[in-house]
């Protein structure tokens, strides 16, 4: 295969993203997650649900800050690596980006400070609107970024003028068609990793028998989260597979390796597990279920199912990353609704109670393992999406290769291998804090915040 510039940017940007969108999928869960636990404390006045927000308000600075770090120089490569996608498409893209950094980041960052540092500065009314403000920063970027990158998806409210955009209907263009079941999936998806991974940290713990009563309760509003996003994100992903079919039938093929177009009233067969190959357009060898596509994705026994031979050669995606990425993500997202259901039955059979919860040891061990499934689910996703939409960087009206800058081959292996040493980095930084952050546990002794006496302490000076 023939190294290019363009793949060389491709790569950066597609390493750049897969981990960056790591930690802000952890930061709007977590920060949701900080909101219901200082709601249950002023509601119950049980302390353990402080502890339990100040636990975790350590692992999701650490993601706030990688995430902070990691987004920088993914907004950079706008400039340095797709110039010609700035000047094109830049009065959207641009203007979107500055909302995210505006009104999202800034208020996240801004009542971050207070939440963090306001424990005994401000009354508790206004912490807690601390935290709910750091949340909606949190939802609000997602909301930004995923309107910017649907647009390209499915551009909308714009005209094309000598190559460039010009925005005639700013809320068309926000809220355009791929927007809405898109933006709901990914911040499901968000909540859902953040599940498994304060789930799976709880496992760790009642595997251990430490202090069991602390994170069984954690363990349970997972679950009970867990009852209404499990579900709640495969019905949404379906229905979003459904207006793939329509605003993207090219992606929509590819990503079941579907190659020819099944003839009216004859149902199309679903490929479970197969080996493309582009060259000869067909599946080497497959194994099929009849019927089956026309059912998942026009949710009709005998619909016709547009195949990928019905489109230009070079107007097609490629194959196999997004076939087998959409293929993993759909399984882990049923393991993910099967260990919720199981959870469910556990619970309901008296199996989740602190005297014997530590003695089912294999359903811990399960949910410990799931403990990366939402990333992983996420970035399967991610991949289907973005690869899916190729050679389309603005969909239909804005080549890839029309977008990148004219660039070095060095230049571009030199930026990407110093990004990678330095994301690898970031990641074991993170893992090594939070796993320190894990091993001391949390302090079940420290000062509770001057609430509690019905008045506010202010640090007087020495």
């Amino acid at each position: 295969m023939e190294i290019t510039a363009l793949g060389l940017a491709r790569t950066q940007f597609a390493v750049t993203t897969l981990f960056h969108m790591l930690w802000p999928l952890l930061s709007i869960g977590l920060s949701l997650f900080m909101v219901v636990l200082e709601g249950l404390w002023l509601k119950t006045g049980d302390e353990i649900y402080y502890r339990q927000e100040h636990f975790w308000s350590k692992i999701f600075l650490i993601t706030f800050g990688i995430g902070v770090a990691s987004g920088v120089p993914l907004e950079f490569q706008f400039g340095t690596n797709w110039s010609r996608f700035s000047e094109s498409a830049g009065a959207l893209f641009g203007n979107v980006l500055a909302f995210e950094a505006s009104m999202a980041f800034a208020l996240e960052a801004a009542f971050l400070a207070v939440f963090i540092f306001g424990w005994d500065r401000v009354g508790r009314r206004m912490h807690l609107f601390s935290g709910i403000m750091v949340a909606l920063g949190a939802s609000l970027s997602a909301f930004w970024i995923m309107s910017a990158n649907s647009w390209m998806q499915s551009p909308a409210g714009i005209v094309m003028e000598g190559g460039i955009v010009v925005i005639t209907d700013y809320v068309k263009a926000i809220f355009n068609p791929d927007f809405p079941l898109a933006f709901i999936h990914m911040w499901a998806a968000a909540l859902e990793t953040t599940l498994f991974f304060v789930a799976g940290i709880c496992a760790w713990y009642i595997l251990r028998r430490r202090q069991v009563d602390f994170f069984l309760s954690s363990f349970k509003i997972m679950v009970v989260l867990g009852i209404v996003l499990a579900p709640t994100q495969i019905i949404v992903g379906d229905q979003y597979a459904v207006e793939l079919l329509r605003q993207q039938p090219a992606k929509a093929a590819a990503m079941e390796a579907n190659w020819v177009t099944n003839p009216p009233d004859t149902g199309a067969s679903w490929v479970a597990v197969a080996w493309p190959d582009e060259a000869r357009q067909r599946n080497d060898w497959e194994i099929t279920v009849p019927y089956m596509l026309s059912i998942l994705d026009a949710h009709s026994i005998k619909a016709s199912v547009a195949g990928l031979q019905d489109f230009p050669p070079d107007e097609r995606p490629p194959v196999a990353p997004p076939f087998y990425a959409f293929r993993v993500m759909v399984l882990t997202g049923l393991i993910m609704l099967a260990l919720v259901a199981w959870a469910l039955v556990m619970w309901w059979m008296r199996k989740l109670r602190l005297e014997s919860a530590p003695n089912n040891r294999f359903f811990w061990e399960c949910w410990l393992w799931a403990l990366p499934a939402g990333f992983l689910a996420t970035e399967c996703g991610w991949i289907v999406r973005e690869v899916g939409r190729q050679p389309w960087i603005v969909y239909r009206i804005l080549r890839t290769s029309e977008g990148v800058s004219t660039l070095d081959i060095t230049t571009v292996t030199g930026s990407l291998g110093l990004f990678v040493v330095v994301y690898l980095i970031l990641l074991g930084l993170s893992i090594y804090y939070t796993g320190r952050i894990v091993r001391e546990g949390p302090d079940l002794t420290a000062r509770l915040p001057a609430w509690q006496s019905g008045r506010i302490i202010r640090k007087e000076s020495d």
